[in-house]
């Protein structure tokens, strides 16, 4: 669609969003916009219907071309849907089955526990960040044989394990990195590598996560 088209009323797709959404983080990398303004102008993008609720929210920042969409583990398309951010206070925090693995993730547990499977997960980009900060608590990553993991937390009277095999890797040049980082107070961090819940022999059935 020609700029000419734009006309300020008309609706805008999933892709345009992302897009701006992406010029943003972009922005916010290079010191234009603090992290603040920049949670505040996300939330805007994904919720626009028009092109005049989106053009308010870059017409002060460099414009950029629209990103390529990568690839998820799985083969399919997705998209950033933007930071996550998970809190276990004496509680849980939970992620699995089919969902979107962002760019960056933070995850803080005080006497809880968490735990992200991202088997199923489609990954928006070459590599996510996973920063984790446990006191008395503890967090269960597990990924599939695709995903290559480095794991750079600090244990400080407890650890970080892995990636511990359950399953070989099976990784190539287009295989997605998880970076685990953070540290770990008196808790656990653990990740493994084991088999899409499909390529389980017949008859027996998926490890629970509790």
């Amino acid at each position: 669609m020609d700029d000419a088209d734009r006309s300020p009323e008309l609706r805008i797709s999933d892709d345009e969003r992302h897009a701006v959404a992406e010029q943003l983080r972009q922005a916010a990398g290079e010191g234009r916009i603090d992290l603040e303004e920049l949670d505040e102008r996300l939330a805007a993008a994904y919720a626009a219907r028009t092109y005049a609720d989106l053009v308010p929210l870059t017409q002060d920042l460099p414009s950029t071309s629209t990103p390529v969409v990568r690839r998820a583990s799985s083969g399919s398309p997705v998209a950033d849907p933007g930071p996550l951010r998970g809190i276990a206070v004496m509680s849980g925090f939970e992620r699995k089955g089919v969902w979107t693995a962002p760019a960056s993730m933070t995850v803080v547990c005080v006497m809880g526990g968490a735990t992200l499977d991202f088997r199923e997960a489609g990954f928006a980009g070459p590599e996510s960040v996973l920063t984790i900060s446990a006191v008395m608590g503890g967090a269960e990553i597990v990924v599939g044989p695709e995903v290559e993991v480095i794991v750079e937390g600090v244990g400080i009277m407890g650890a970080f394990v892995g990636p511990s095999d359950k399953v070989g890797a099976e990784l190539t040049a287009d295989s997605p990195v998880l970076r685990v980082r953070g540290f770990a107070f008196w808790s656990g961090i653990s990740v493994t590598r084991k088999p899409h819940r499909d390529d389980l022999p017949p008859g027996r059935e998926p490890h629970r996560l509790h």
